[in-house]
């Protein structure tokens, strides 16, 4: 099994407007299913907000944030698949997603990778795998809809 996912789309839209997307914590939140506080992604902040998304709603979006480098990176630690309210997952090593933005003729490419799945205990590792696989290409869906359709 890789122990990374990553997933690039290009979107038609400016730079500027993609990373608004991601580091503006509530507009991050609108896209990926989350309820976030009002704010911005910051180096070392820890950010938690109950998850929106239809049937997950049980569940918490919590994040330690690595690098904010505008308006090219942003990298964040996680618990990958933390669905099971019975499991401690902070006992577990995190994974780290990152996002990367890069100009390009008529829009921006968004690169995300999440990286670390080899450090998860092996009972869980390929279920988290291929969960956050599957998320990760809806969730390209997803912001791809909101900065098409957002000013």
């Amino acid at each position: 099994m890789p122990d990374q996912i990553e997933k690039e789309i290009f979107l038609r839209a400016p730079i500027d407007r993609v990373w608004r997307a991601l580091a503006d914590t509530r507009e991050f939140g609108r896209w990926f299913g989350a309820d976030l506080p009002d704010g911005a992604f910051t180096s070392g902040a820890r950010v938690r907000g109950p998850i929106t998304y239809e049937g997950y709603e049980h569940l918490h979006f919590d994040v330690v944030v690595e690098r904010v480098e505008p308006p090219a990176l942003l990298s964040m630690r996680w618990h990958p698949s933390a669905i099971d309210p019975s499991v401690d997952y902070e006992s577990e090593p995190t994974t780290l997603v990152t996002f990367q933005l890069r100009e390009v003729e008529g829009g921006t490419q968004l690169t995300v990778t999440e990286s670390g799945f080899d450090s998860l205990p092996e009972w869980r590792r390929s279920d988290a795998y291929r969960g956050n696989d599957e998320g990760w290409s809806e969730q390209m869906r997803n912001i791809e809809r909101h900065v098409d359709s957002s000013a």
